[in-house]
Order: C-alpha cells, then sequence, then structure tokens
C-alpha cells in the first residue's frame, strides 16, 4: 500500500504511516487476487426503503458507485409509492454501463404479512425473505438504509472467498466492549456470541442459505430457511426487541458454525464511539462502512456522522473527490471535536483518503 506511486499528492491528505504495513499487504493481496479470479462476477447489493427513507437510500447508493470496481447490481425493496422516485433519481446517474437496479414491492408470506411488515421497523423483516425472493440470486450484500461505504464494496464482497465450508453469512459483532452490550444485559433470548450481531451489513451466500437444514430448539428435526421463520416468531416474539435482528441472533446461536464474524470497522456505528472509542480495528485502519442508526444522520446529537452523510449527499458525481469531498468533510469534522465521536474524527476520513487515493490511481493507472 504504501509504495504506491503517488507523486501527485500533496501531504496534505497523504495516509498517515500506521494505515499501511504487512496486514495492509496482505488484505491488498487477498483483495484483488480474489478479483482477478472473479474478474467479471457482479457484485448484488440490495435494500429496502419504506417511509421517509428515499434519500437515506439514495444517499447509501451513492457511496457504493463512487468507490466501486466492479459492476454493481442494485435490488431495491421499496413501498409502491417510492417506486417512481427511485427510478427518477436512479436513471440521472452516470453509471457508466456499471450499474443497474430492480425495482421491488414490499411481500411477505400471504398468511402472515401484516405480523411481519410491523415487527420492529417498517418492512425491516423484508430482509429475511430476500434468499426466498431472489431464487437466481448466488450472492447478496444487503445494508440498512443508513449505511455509508467508505471503500470500494469490493472489499467486503471479497470475503465470500473467505468463507469456510459451513459459513453462509458474515456480519460484524453488536458490540465491542461486553460492559456497554445490549444482548449480554437484557436479551430474553439465545444470541451469537458474547455480544450479539448486528444485521445492518449482512453478507449471504443465498444458495448456501437456501438448502442448508438449521438446528433449532423447536424440534429435533433440522429446518431449511422457508421452514424456520414463522415458528420463530411465534415462539420469540413476545422477548424479542429488535426484531428480525433478534431472530437472526437466535437462529446463529444455534448454528455458529455458518457465521462468519467480519470485524467492526465493516458496520461502525455510533456505539463504538459515543461511550469512548471501542473499534481498535478502525483506530488502527480506519472505518469501512459506516452505519447512521438511530437516526444521527438527521438530527444534532453526532454530527460527526452527520457530517459524513452530508458530505456524500452533497458531493457530485464527477468532482474532484478530494475538494469537492475530502478536504471540505474535513473541516466540517474538526468542528465536532468537543463530542466522544469527534474526538476521533480522523478515523472517519482516514480510510476515505486511502479510498480516494487508490481510486485515481486505478485511473491514472487506466490511462
Amino acid at each position: 500500500c504504501k509504495n504506491l506511486s503517488v507523486s501527485f499528492w500533496n501531504s496534505y491528505w497523504m495516509l498517515p504511516s500506521d494505515v499501511c504495513g504487512m496486514n495492509c499487504f496482505w488484505e491488498a493481496a487477498f483483495r484483488y487476487d480474489y478479483m482477478k479470479t472473479h474478474p467479471s462476477e457482479k457484485m448484488h447489493l440490495a435494500v429496502v426503503a419504506c417511509g421517509e427513507r428515499l434519500e437515506e437510500t439514495v444517499t447509501m447508493l451513492r457511496s457504493a458507485i463512487i468507490f466501486s470496481i466492479r459492476p454493481l447490481h442494485f435490488h431495491i425493496f421499496a413501498e409502491d409509492q417510492l417506486h417512481e422516485s427511485f427510478k427518477n433519481i436512479l436513471d440521472e446517474f452516470p453509471y457508466e454501463g456499471k450499474v443497474n437496479y430492480t425495482l421491488y414491492p414490499i411481500t411477505f408470506p400471504t398468511e402472515s404479512a401484516a405480523e411481519w411488515k410491523k415487527l420492529f421497523k417498517p418492512c425491516a423483516s423484508q430482509r429475511l425473505f430476500l434468499p426466498l425472493i431472489l431464487k437466481n440470486v448466488d450472492s447478496l450484500l444487503y445494508v440498512d438504509t443508513d449505511i455509508l461505504f467508505l471503500r470500494p464494496v469490493d472489499d467486503i464482497w471479497s470475503f465470500l472467498g473467505k468463507f469456510n465450508s459451513t459459513q453462509i453469512a458474515a456480519m460484524a459483532p453488536e458490540h465491542e466492549e461486553p460492559r456497554i452490550g445490549w444482548y449480554n444485559r437484557f436479551a430474553r433470548h439465545p444470541y451469537y456470541g458474547v455480544t450479539g450481531i448486528n444485521s445492518g451489513v449482512m453478507l449471504m451466500n443465498m444458495t448456501r442459505i437456501r438448502r442448508k437444514y438449521f438446528k433449532n430448539d423447536m424440534t429435533p428435526v433440522r429446518l431449511q430457511w422457508g421452514e424456520i421463520l414463522m415458528p420463530l416468531l411465534k415462539k420469540y416474539k413476545l422477548n424479542i426487541t429488535w426484531g428480525d435482528q433478534d431472530l437472526l441472533n437466535i437462529m446463529f446461536f444455534h448454528n455458529p458454525e455458518s457465521l462468519y464474524v467480519f470485524p467492526c470497522q465493516w458496520n461502525y456505528r455510533p456505539d463504538h464511539c459515543i461511550y469512548g472509542s471501542n473499534c481498535k480495528a478502525a483506530e488502527e485502519e480506519g472505518i469501512f462502512i459506516l452505519h447512521g442508526n438511530r437516526g444521527v444522520y438527521h438530527d444534532d446529537k453526532q454530527p460527526t456522522f452527520r457530517a459524513v452523510y452530508e458530505a456524500i449527499k452533497n458531493y457530485s458525481f464527477g468532482d474532484d473527490l478530494v475538494h469537492s469531498l475530502l478536504q471540505p468533510l474535513e473541516l466540517e469534522l474538526q468542528k465536532t471535536m468537543h463530542t466522544y465521536c469527534g474526538r476521533v474524527y480522523k478515523v472517519f476520513i482516514k480510510q476515505l483518503t486511502k479510498s480516494i487515493r487508490d481510486l485515481y490511481a486505478r485511473r491514472s493507472k487506466g490511462r
């Protein structure tokens, strides 16, 4: 990483020396080896948007487009009244032939549609049914609407190549620090690992999911994905707080060999900094995927998160990323240093800086 030719970069935004090293070298080597052996593989990204989530979803999609290398196909599940707005906006994006999208209605099993739709947030449990709906999609990255990619989607997609023979999905822990963990202090149901898992970023080998028979605490008979969801809801609906995420925790509690766990910088949330910095991987390498849950992009409680969101939302495709996005963002982040997250604002731009540098290096090399 460090030896990459970057003679055209000025010292203002060169990467700090601690960003790169042998870990960075081997990570990059694996990533580009995976891309070399899967050169034309299209990456599939799914999102579920209901209510007032149009702008937030579009901003997420913009962040995915900016840095990604291989073709993207967006699978957008949205309420009917949002479809025309999505189409009007997405059709104006400068895709350059690298991005396609498909719009879907919100659909649940007919006999229990109302119950699934009102579980936790409106439509959130749609993600549980993606393997059953997208039957021709082999692998999929699901993200919440409040996700921002600060490095190429290709990099998290490459984790598919790291799955062992039993792993079907990848997620990050809900917490790094058990003392502030929700599941280990309050959950009234089984959950994965020490602090549970967060389903806001979920990478899935859907072919494996559809084929697997899951162990469970309802019957000695193993059940397939489509068979286990409703029985789980019926058993635990009075004990779950976070809806479909809780059901996934229960499922992987009984099938821990099926989950690949990726580090916290792939799903960095306010909990990682509002009580003091507790995502060591982000401190070392920066944030890879930012998750602005609890509505922090839209209020003044966490201005560090809001600053990143506003910078990406307002960036115009084709503008210089350094002067139009990175430098103005750093100035805004410096204004947030009175907050706990603002005190570590550099983790919010460390990876972003590298992603921009890599993007321009690829463009320069391609000329």
